[in-house]
Formats: C-alpha cells, structure tokens, sequence
C-alpha cells in the first residue's frame, strides 16, 4: 500500500490543498495550527465510522465511504448553526485494505470537503489486522452566543423537519435487496434502521433513496439561516432516527412533543404503513430537526435552497412524544431508531 507513514504524509499532503487564510500549518508537522476569528465561537465534533457497522464494503464504495464519514461530522456542526472549517481524519486501515481503496475514500471526502469549503489538516494513520475504523474531527465556527443547543426547547414552540425522512433507510434497503448481495451471505449491521423487508416491485423513488444513503448532504447552510436569523430555538440533526433523536431533544429539554404522522415527508411506498415506519425511525438522513417560537413562524420560509422546511407537531409540557392520529388518538412514539449501546446489549 506504502512504504511507510512519510510517504502516506506526503501524498495526503499533495491531495489536501490549504486555500483558507486562518490556517498557519496544516498536514506534516506535529500538530495543525489555526486561528480562531475573534467574536467567533469554537465547535468541535467527532464521529466514527466502523466497518460492518456503519459501513459494509459489499453495500459501500470506499468513495462512499469517504463522503459519509465526514457527511457525520459536518451535520453535527449544521445542528448548532456553525459553519465548518478544519477536518482532521483518522484512519486506522485494515490490512487487507488496497491502496486504491485509501485513494477512492479520500476522494471521497476531499470533494464533499471541497463543496463545504473545509480543509482537511492532519490526522493520524495505523495499520491494524481487523477490521477498518475512521474517527473524524471537525471544527467549526459560529458568532458567539448564537449557537443552537438541543436543551432550549420550550412548551408551546412548534415543531419542523428540513428535507425528506426514510430515505436514507430505504436506500440501504434498496441495496440489501439486490441478488447479489443475498447470495454473498451476512450483511453488514449497518446503523441506518427501516421496516424490514422489501417489496419485490422497486419503487419509483429507488434512485433518489440510494443517492440518499450513499451521498447524503448535510444542511450545514440550513443550520446557519435558522440561527443567524434567530429562528429556530433549539436544534438537533437527525442521525439515528426521528423517534430517537426527538425524544433526545426534549429529553435534553426537559419537555414533551406532539407529533401529526400525515405532515411526515414519508418515502413513496405502496405500503402506508411501510412509508411511515421508516420515516420515524430509519437513519441517516442527516437533515435537521428544530423547534420555533410562534410568533417567529412566519418569518420561516417554506423552502429553503429547493429543501421544503414541513411543520410536523408541537412541543409540549408533559414528558413524553406522543404520535397524535388524525382520529384524536395519541399514541407513545418510543425511540425506535439506532442506538448501539441497545443494539448489542452494551451494558456498563
């Protein structure tokens, strides 16, 4: 793959251009060196991307791979208004691993690194004789004092999602169904969660839901609208789910929520049931979830940038999301999205 880790420096240094001016030193030496703008705030995140857990190489391109695996972190920085800036990316590579792997992965990553403006400034790299692990960390920027939090949510402020939900979740499904991917045996536990079967007929949607899991786009631009405007009160980004990541928000919060399952942007299914399982509990898609203050409401535009913005239900008092039925029937909406510590039974 190569010789050794100064030559692994040197060509990520050839294929990592700096082009931001508060970068001091970037990739070669012990550590990056940049320069945080005054008024601004730090955002720092991180997140992991683990073979046959998050991604499978019989379902994913390593250029797939590349792009998702920073897709995390930069929605982590969408959900608190901030604008992304340095990437630093850790890669501990199999042995197996090929070097047109490393090459695709980070082509990967360096174009969706690309269109979101952020440099990729170092890292760390390892061999290791199991499976591939990626850790990446970004750092942010926001004004300071205008970061969005997941615990601000108050009674009585509504309740909106950007985008689409289950995309994500069907697009993996999509893929799993494929022949060739049931003949080649276990699949991988990859963390995006759905219905469970899938109906022999693709539905027309198929292409879009694939994009959507194996491309999908943080609402980096969304998340600084809602908070330099000030119009969004609190925020998460939805990773794991909309029953899970809502009952963490108001969980966060200290509050309840009431959501209408019809206002849900549901995938095209024949199967109603099908379509709005997976938009409460499938994964990935990495759009945002956020409360408004009422009299803010219409100020908030329909769309933004062609993303529709949907008023799905309202937070409440009493501590517990409830999916509210057309017939006036509320039912408990329980986490039922990704979760790994419940997943595998993790117990502490």
């Amino acid at each position: 793959m190569f010789r050794d880790e100064s030559e692994f420096v040197r060509w990520l240094q050839a294929r990592a251009p700096r082009g931001n001016s508060h970068l001091k030193l970037g990739i070669g030496d012990d550590a990056a060196l940049v320069e945080v703008r005054r008024g601004h705030e730090l955002i720092l995140t991180t997140d992991m991307s683990i073979e046959e857990v998050h991604f499978s190489p019989r379902l994913h391109s390593p250029r797939s791979v590349g792009h998702r695996a920073l897709a995390r972190s930069l929605s982590d920085i969408a959900a608190m208004g901030g604008t992304p800036r340095y990437a630093l990316v850790s890669l501990a590579l199999s042995r197996s691993a090929k070097r047109a792997w490393v090459n695709a992965f980070y082509e990967g990553l360096l174009a969706l690194a690309q269109a979101f403006k952020v440099s990729l400034i170092g890292g760390d790299t390892a061999a290791v004789s199991g499976s591939t692990l990626i850790d990446v960390l970004v750092a942010g920027e926001i004004l300071r004092g205008r970061a969005l939090r997941r615990s601000s949510a108050r009674p009585g402020e509504l309740l909106y999602v950007s985008g689409r939900l289950g995309w994500s979740a069907l697009g993996l499904r999509l893929l799993e169904s494929q022949p060739r991917e049931r003949a080649s045996g276990k699949l991988a536990r990859v963390r995006t969660q759905g219905a469970s079967r899938m109906p022999w007929a693709e539905p027309a949607c198929a292409p879009e839901a694939i994009q959507a899991h194996l491309y999908p786009q943080p609402q980096c631009a969304l998340g600084r609208y809602l908070a330099v405007r000030r119009l969004a009160t609190a925020m998460i980004d939805l990773s794991d789910g909309l029953s899970t990541d809502l009952n963490r928000l108001c969980e966060a919060s200290g509050v309840g929520a009431r959501v209408w399952p019809e206002r849900l942007p549901q995938p095209y299914l024949e199967d109603p049931h099908d379509s709005l399982q997976l938009a409460l509990h499938g994964g990935e898609d990495y759009q945002l979830l956020f409360t408004v203050d009422p009299r803010q409401a219409s100020r908030l535009p329909a769309r933004f940038r062609r993303i529709p913005l949907h008023h799905i239900g309202e937070i409440t008092r009493a501590k517990k999301v409830v999916l509210r039925q057309a017939t006036g029937r509320e039912k408990t909406l329980r986490p039922q999205g990704y979760d790994h510590f419940r997943r595998f039974k993790v117990s502490w």
